[in-house]
């Protein structure tokens, strides 16, 4: 007598054919329970981001005394390299270097330099892109070194500022 030959329920094939994605979902819901990134926040608003980043570079404040030697200035401590950038991608920034330490001014000065080295992260709102971006230039989000920086504007982001 031949053996028998198994024939699978309709059941028994479905979990089959699907159990590879049901182990990465497993998988997936592990790692997000034991590492706390199943809840993290990837994109976020323009305006918060930029609370966030401005509280990291002059704890908020108005008037900013000059950093990084006198070579960063406002509230955004912007670098006049970066500010160039800025007026060279939209002309109609005009003002003056000096005028960056407006913070309206400084706002639409960082806004230019995302638009133009970042514009996707800048219209999707990746704050880790555009945090990295202004802390280590066109590059920035690139560099391991702004790492640290990042993790202090996402601290302000989750803070609220």
């Amino acid at each position: 007598m031949p053996p028998r030959r198994y024939e699978p329920s309709p059941v028994g094939l479905l979990l089959r054919a699907f159990a590879p994605f049901f182990a990465a979902l497993l998988l997936a819901i592990l790692a997000g329970i034991t590492t706390g990134t199943a809840t993290e926040r990837a994109l976020w608003p323009r305006p918060a981001i930029l609370s966030a980043i401005r509280q990291v570079e002059s704890g908020g404040r108005t008037v900013v005394p000059d950093g990084d030697g006198g070579a960063a200035i406002g509230p955004y401590q912007i670098h006049k390299d970066y500010w160039q950038d800025a007026v060279a991608a939209m002309p109609a920034l005009g003002g003056s270097y000096q005028s960056c330490r407006d913070p309206a001014y400084a706002e639409r000065v960082v806004e230019a330099f995302m638009r133009h080295w970042v514009p996707a992260a800048w219209e999707h709102g990746d704050a880790q892109v555009i945090a990295r971006t202004h802390n280590g230039g066109p590059e920035g989000a690139r560099h391991a070194a702004t790492l640290g920086y990042w993790q202090r504007v996402r601290a302000a982001l989750q803070r609220g500022h």
